[in-house]
């Protein structure tokens, strides 16, 4: 039979397929046929096409119901992934199947003997990785994520930041990711305030297998979520919670009772936290190892309970947390429970004082890292017992502790001079320069790493006793101390019998060529890193002294220093040099004419800076750029 010419609407006419004109002519009675022998026909039906176009498209025809059924019988994950391509929703019903809803004993020809790999789903263990951030997070992107990954490792990691203003992601996301993504492993979950206890919900019930949990202003989920978390979710390891301002103690109470493998948790300013939740966490949580405490409502009496039940405990960080006195500090460290604990932290806590410190340190006889920020009540005499009683500390980090002193520096040195390999200051305002009579001081023969950072009072007599107390010291940054000059530094250079390996003088503004030409001819054959940014007074002498003796420095930063075209020449013509990293910021006299020097450089260079070096054109630059074509420069 002839088809009709010009049709537009539905599809479910295809090219050949014939229609009864006759059912038409019965529909109405102002319809014109004329049948030619041997053309289609010719239709003038007004009525007819207004009936045609008011049906639905025949995609939409199938209730979810019919569509649901057909789905979950496609052989093969590609074959679903395809229809889920079709419509927004073909992919969200395709999205709300679960994995074990999928029927295997299809009637679609012998499926199950078909063994190439496009045409079977690959069981998830969780191998693949997406993060969702600002607008392209959505629900239609989690449900095609969903679907997509279901045949290709599974989905193992899902992190979503931020969420689009118009469109978020909801807990329908969330629900197509339960369905979709069993083997989901680690969730996060950053500043999106639509998830709810629902989609949390949604989370346990299909995502059995979690392991780690990132909740970071999710102002709408509650201690309900992650009570439903908790109890079907055993496997969880790692839970980190930040500004959740309505999860609280029944939470983390829940936690405790039905997550016995956590072992590691980070709580941060969430006001709904105290010590009835914290409390039954640490005691029952057995293999904690990891736990991270800021700016929550807590008081001395959790820090008892982490000394009596923390023996699992090898990683503690405390930060600002006001309410914890310094009997708090000084009962954790007597309870004898933080055996296991390595590396411990604390940041602005009122608490840490001389006699809690001390007790820290006797209490936690494996303590191998300490670093103390903010303490402004720690002083000299509580940082020697300290070093005194941690026999075992191999890493000192103070920063903006400031009472303490010179001498408070060089008793901890002498305390642990066999075991301390760093040494780090910062912003220590009270150390000031004064003499010191070191001839009765034993050295530390032990420290590698000294950093001391915009300490303004360490001066040059600090750093020549320093020096003289660190023979075999090999990694030293003194960024920002403008104090030390020539003869400060230089005890340290001829003190150091290990031959020093990264040198950061970044803001020392009174060292001169002098020093630098000490420091290469001293330690040329071991040096690898230097860092002259900010040191003015430096000239092309130093880079002569380091062309002729520096054998394997690859990192070199002379940015804002004294250098012309001419040091830039005599640097390219060190044969035995393989620079790999040269900055160059801020040397305004260097010009186009170091372009050759730079290129034969470029032989090794791996990243150039150039930026703020207006002598330098920007067609120069491009010449550059496209002759070192595997050099990443900065301009």
């Amino acid at each position: 039979m002839p088809t009709l010419v010009n049709y537009c609407g539905d599809d479910e006419l295809y090219h050949g397929s014939s229609l009864d004109l006759g059912r038409l002519y019965t529909i109405g009675s102002n319809i014109d046929v004329y049948y030619p022998p041997t053309k289609r026909a010719r239709i003038t039906a007004p009525f007819i096409f207004d009936r045609i176009q008011d049906r639905k498209p025949s995609i939409e025809v199938l209730p979810d119901e019919c569509l649901f059924e057909i789905f979950r019988r496609l052989p093969s994950a590609k074959e679903r992934t395809s229809c889920a391509c079709v419509s927004k929703q073909w992919l969200m019903l395709l999205s709300s199947i679960c994995k074990a809803e999928i029927e295997r004993n299809t009637s679609f020809g012998d499926i199950e003997n078909i063994s190439s790999n496009e045409d079977q789903d690959i069981e998830g263990d969780g191998y693949l990785t997406r993060c969702l951030e600002g607008k392209k997070a959505t629900d239609v992107r989690l449900a095609a994520i969903a679907v997509g990954t279901s045949g290709r490792g599974g989905l193992g990691k899902l992190s979503i930041r931020g969420s689009n203003s118009v469109r978020g992601v909801t807990n329908h996301g969330l629900s197509a990711v339960a369905h979709g993504c069993p083997s989901l492993r680690s969730l996060s979950l950053w500043n999106v305030s639509s998830i709810e206890d629902e989609g949390m919900s949604h989370i346990a019930k299909g995502c059995h297998m979690l392991e780690k949990l990132d909740l970071c202003q999710s102002s709408s989920i509650t201690n309900k979520g992650l009570i439903a978390i908790a109890e079907d979710c055993p496997n969880l390891t790692t839970l980190n919670i930040e500004s959740c301002s309505k999860i609280g103690n029944e939470g983390l109470q829940a936690i405790a009772r039905f997550c016995p493998k956590l072992h590691s948790i980070s709580i941060k300013d969430c006001p709904l936290v105290g010590d009835h939740g914290l409390s039954s966490l640490l005691s029952s949580a057995s293999e904690l190892s990891r736990v991270k405490l800021q700016a929550l409502n807590i008081t001395d009496f959790s820090l008892a309970v982490i000394g009596h039940y923390g023996k699992a405990i090898t990683n503690l960080v405390l930060c600002g947390l006001k309410n914890v006195t310094e009997r708090g500090f000084w009962v954790m460290g007597v309870a004898q429970g933080l055996q296991k604990l390595v590396s411990f932290s604390v940041t602005s806590c009122g608490g840490v004082t001389d006699a809690s410190i001390e007790a820290m340190g006797k209490g936690c006889t494996n303590l191998k890292q300490m670093c103390l920020r903010k303490c402004c009540f720690v002083s000299d005499s509580g940082l020697v017992s300290f070093t005194k009683a941690a026999g075992s500390l191999e890493s000192l980090q103070l920063e903006e502790c400031n009472r303490v002193t010179q001498s408070g520096i060089i008793g901890a040195l002498s305390n642990i001079k066999t075991k301390l390999k760093s040494f780090t200051l910062v912003k220590c305002m009270g150390i000031k320069d004064i003499d010191v009579e070191v001839s009765m001081l034993s050295p530390c023969e032990s420290l590698r790493s000294l950093s001391i950072q915009n300490c303004p009072g360490f001066g040059s007599a600090s750093m020549a006793l320093v020096g003289k107390l660190c023979p075999q010291i090999q990694n030293v940054d003194l960024t920002g101390l403008y104090g030390i000059t020539d003869a400060g530094l230089l005890p340290l250079l001829e003190n150091s019998t290990a031959g020093l390996v990264n040198m950061n003088l970044t803001g020392c503004w009174n060292l001169t060529d002098n020093i630098v030409s000490a420091l290469a001819r001293l330690h040329g054959g071991t040096l690898e890193s230097l860092n002259l940014d900010g040191c003015w007074k430096i000239t092309d002498a130093s880079l002569l002294a380091i062309a002729h003796n520096c054998l394997l420095l690859n990192d070199l930063d002379v940015s804002k220093c004294a250098i012309t075209d001419a040091g830039i020449a005599v640097l390219s013509g060190a044969r035995q040099l393989s620079l790999q990293v040269l900055s160059l910021s801020g040397c305004s006299e260097v010009s186009s004419k170091s372009v050759p020097f730079l290129t034969k450089l470029g032989q090794t260079l791996l990243g150039l800076n150039l930026q703020s070096c207006n002598s330098i054109g920007s067609s120069t630059i491009e010449l550059l750029m496209e002759n070192l074509w595997r050099c990443d420069i900065l301009a």
